[in-house]
């Protein structure tokens, strides 16, 4: 998607797109350091935009890892579809984040190795990240990681009441330059939602 294409979706869903550019290759690689892809069978990805992170994602897994994103934008959604309606073992769900147990059920997914999410939680409504985030660390499975990015430290704090680990980087070579949060609950255990 061209720029003027991304800069028309953030005029129009600034609550949901978060940044006027999209995602540097640089973030992108720092977003996805943690993975270890050889053995992650399971991989979420919230808010893929145009697909820079799922780019990444797709080039570094093993083909039998199932990569499942969740794009709330129509229009994303509709670019991401296209770009990769031929590839196996990946579902693109046009809904949000906040549906993430349901569609897990729904695809017999019983716990997440890694969550990857580009999500604007600082412009996000509060309850709706709180339903994310909650969610997200209840499919986790022990010792998974949920892996996000953010433009203020505001969120960091806000972040730590789901999770009992959060290590923080940075990554200048971005616009703007981004905080990047590996976040883990060691105590969780595989599949601690229903199926």
């Amino acid at each position: 998607m061209k720029f003027l294409s991304f800069l028309a979706q953030y005029i129009s869903n600034p609550r949901s797109v978060g940044a006027v550019l999209p995602s540097s290759s640089y973030l992108a690689d720092k977003m996805i350091e943690s993975i270890d892809f050889d053995n992650a069978k399971y991989i979420l990805e919230y808010g893929p935009g145009t697909g820079v992170f799922t780019k990444k994602l797709l080039q570094h897994r093993n083909p039998k890892t199932v990569i499942v994103l969740f794009e709330n934008n129509i229009e994303f959604y509709k670019v991401l579809e296209e770009k990769y309606k031929d590839v196996d073992n990946l579902y693109i769900y046009n809904e949000s984040a906040e549906k993430v147990d349901w569609y897990l059920k729904k695809c017999g997914i019983p716990y997440v190795d890694y969550v990857i999410s580009g999500l604007p939680f600082a412009s996000l409504p509060k309850a709706v990240s709180h339903r994310i985030l909650l969610k997200t660390s209840k499919i986790l499975r022990k010792n998974g990681k949920f892996v996000t990015f953010q433009y203020t430290k505001a969120m960091k704090t806000f972040i730590e009441q789901f999770f009992s680990k959060v290590d923080v980087s940075i990554e200048i070579r971005n616009v703007p330059p981004a905080m990047v949060l590996c976040c883990s609950l060691e105590e969780n255990l595989e599949g601690t939602y229903a199926i």
